[in-house]
């Protein structure tokens, strides 16, 4: 740890009743400013950006994923690497994901148990299980700051009944993987962390209980799981205040998987910490380019001619050094550097906007601050 409590609240914007707040996440690693994104790094890499440019956007976490990394390259070359911060050359903070999003998202090759997830891997077939002892082993192996435990995520709709059910076996696992968190050690010389994930789909009821039954374990954040997958967004919204008003208040809230622009800056407002999402870097790869005046399609005709910045506001390389003509170019042309270009400015973009939120909080001014953002990112070109 580098100084003092792993989470403190710094500011919290009571104007207006928000429950919007900017703290500090401190981990052996860097000392981490939320409201935070964190770039998603699935196998050790966000996408078509530089660890070198991360650290140019002053990027204090990154996420990892257990599943894939399990997979590739191995928990043996990690182990022998000395952990995946030496691998990929990172010496920030990293988040890894269990895994139990991919089971869902992968749910023809895999089915449940009491003891765990049988699966079977995308890439060749190959049979492995993971009971939640696996899950924190296979963390502790990668080296991560933060763990996440191994939970189930349901579609959306799931019958009452079976989500019932899936919140008692989330909370057994999450327990498991708790206990057998404190009969291991830390790895590599560094503190490593526990998050719990709750969930219960978009059932009030459920979503409490499952939060009220892991607050009674001592996880060193939460997480609300089971959220972005169909549900309707104001469903989402309301998922996420009642949540956040029985999670602790002293401890980090991260909310997995979300979201666009708009999702982030209403669901700090419900009080959330932190996020993730491959939107930034998946939707550049198709020419999505996130600017302060909304989300454009580069490949669109007209910005053929069109000489003037992707975005005057929001600073990154891309913006600064580039037109909009000649990013559309470079897509036309299927050149490789358009996806790079588009990645690098998404993934500034979301950083930047974080920032500003911050400073919004800190300033007692967000709700302002929403309104104004609000206003030019719909006003789309």
């Amino acid at each position: 740890m580098i100084d003092g409590r792993f989470f403190e609240v710094l500011s919290h914007n009571n104007k207006d009743g928000l429950k919007a707040r900017a703290g500090i996440i401190r981990t052996d690693h860097s000392e981490i400013l939320t409201p935070v994104f964190m770039p998603v790094g699935t196998l050790g890499t966000v996408k078509a950006v530089e660890q070198r440019e991360l650290h140019e956007f002053d990027t204090r976490i990154i996420l990892g994923n257990t599943y894939h990394l399990f997979l590739r390259p191995g928990t043996e070359v990690l182990e022998n690497a000395g952990g995946l911060h030496r691998f990929m050359n990172w010496n920030k903070s990293l988040l890894t994901d269990s895994g139990g999003f991919q089971f869902f998202s992968l749910s023809k090759l895999n089915k449940n148990n009491e003891d765990g997830v049988e699966f079977s891997s995308h890439l060749n077939g190959d049979k492995y299980f993971f009971t939640p002892e696996k899950v924190v082993d296979i963390q502790r192996i990668i080296g991560s700051d933060i763990m996440m435990p191994l939970d189930e995520c349901l579609p959306h709709p799931s019958e009452k009944n079976i989500v019932r059910k899936s919140i008692d076996l989330t909370t057994k696992w999450e327990k498991r993987c708790f206990e057998h968190l404190k009969k291991t050690e830390d790895r590599y010389g560094h503190s490593q962390k526990l998050f719990s994930i709750n969930q219960g789909s978009t059932f009030p009821e459920l979503r409490k209980k499952s939060i009220e039954d892991l607050g009674e374990i001592d996880f060193d954040g939460n997480a609300i799981g089971g959220l972005a997958v169909g549900e309707d967004i104001n469903l989402m919204y309301d998922t996420v205040d009642l949540s956040t008003d029985i999670m602790a208040y002293d401890k980090p809230r991260y909310l997995m998987g979300v979201g666009t622009p708009l999702d982030l800056l209403n669901c700090v407002e419900r009080g959330i910490d932190m996020f993730d999402c491959v939107m930034p870097t998946r939707n550049a790869r198709h020419g999505r380019i996130f600017t302060t005046k909304g989300e454009i399609n580069i490949k669109s005709a007209k910005y053929k001619n069109d000489f003037n910045s992707p975005d005057e506001e929001c600073k990154t390389y891309t913006s600064e050094n580039f037109s909009l003509a000649y990013l559309r170019h470079l897509f036309i042309s299927k050149e490789i550097l358009g996806v790079q270009l588009a990645s690098l400015h998404n993934t500034g973009f979301y950083l930047w906007l974080m920032k500003k939120i911050r400073e919004a909080i800190i300033n007692d001014s967000f709700k302002e601050f929403k309104s104004d953002f609000i206003d030019k990112y719909r006003n789309s070109r």
